[in-house]
C-alpha cells in the first residue's frame, strides 16, 4: 500500500468568480477575446486535410486525438486578406454548440478577467455590418479588446456545414 505526504502545503491559483475570463488573441493590428469556458486548448499550427466544396475559410480538418475536427480561418471568415501562417499561428480549439472544431488566428496573447464595468456595449457601427457575434469591447488599460460570441459568430448554415465536415 502507498502513503502519501499530506503535509506539505501546495500552492493553487486562485480564480476570481467576479467578471470573466476571455483568451486573447489578434488579428491584424487588432484584439479579440472568446470566453475561457469555449476554449478546448491552443495548438500550433499544423497542415490541415483539405475539403473539397467548402467555403475558403474553412481551411480543413485536422486529426485531434482521434476526432476529426474542422478549422476556420477567422482572418477569412471576418473577410481580412489571407495571409502566410508562420511560428505564431495557432489554433485554437473550441467547443461551439457541443461540436469541437478549431479557429486560426495569428497569435493568442493572454487570458485576460474582465469585471462588468470594463465592458461597453457593442457599438452601433453600420446596419450592413454583422455585428451579432460582438458581445461588447473589453477596455483594459488603454487596450479595447473585441469580445467575440463564437455561437453567434456562423450561421445555422455554417454550423450544418461543420456537422457535415466531421
Amino acid at each position: 500500500m502507498q502513503s502519501y505526504d499530506t503535509s506539505s502545503e501546495q500552492e493553487y491559483t486562485e480564480i476570481s468568480l467576479e467578471g470573466d475570463q476571455y483568451v486573447t488573441f489578434h488579428l491584424e493590428n487588432e484584439e479579440y477575446g472568446i470566453s475561457i469556458l469555449m476554449v478546448q486548448e491552443i495548438i500550433g499550427y499544423r497542415s490541415l486535410t483539405q475539403i473539397p466544396g467548402v467555403p475558403e475559410y474553412v481551411r480543413g480538418m485536422l486529426n485531434l486525438r482521434g476526432a476529426v475536427v474542422p478549422i476556420i480561418d477567422l482572418r477569412l471568415r471576418f473577410g481580412m486578406a489571407q495571409r502566410t501562417y508562420d511560428k505564431f499561428t495557432v489554433i485554437v480549439i473550441l467547443v461551439v454548440h457541443g461540436r469541437t472544431m478549431g479557429i486560426i488566428v495569428d497569435g493568442v496573447s493572454d487570458v485576460i478577467n474582465f469585471e462588468a464595468s470594463q465592458i461597453q456595449p457593442t457599438p452601433a457601427i453600420s446596419a450592413t455590418v454583422n455585428t451579432d457575434y460582438i458581445t461588447g469591447m473589453g477596455q483594459k488599460d488603454e487596450k479595447f479588446v473585441i469580445l467575440l460570441d463564437v455561437e453567434k459568430m456562423l450561421s445555422l448554415e455554417e454550423l450544418a456545414l461543420m456537422q457535415g465536415v466531421n
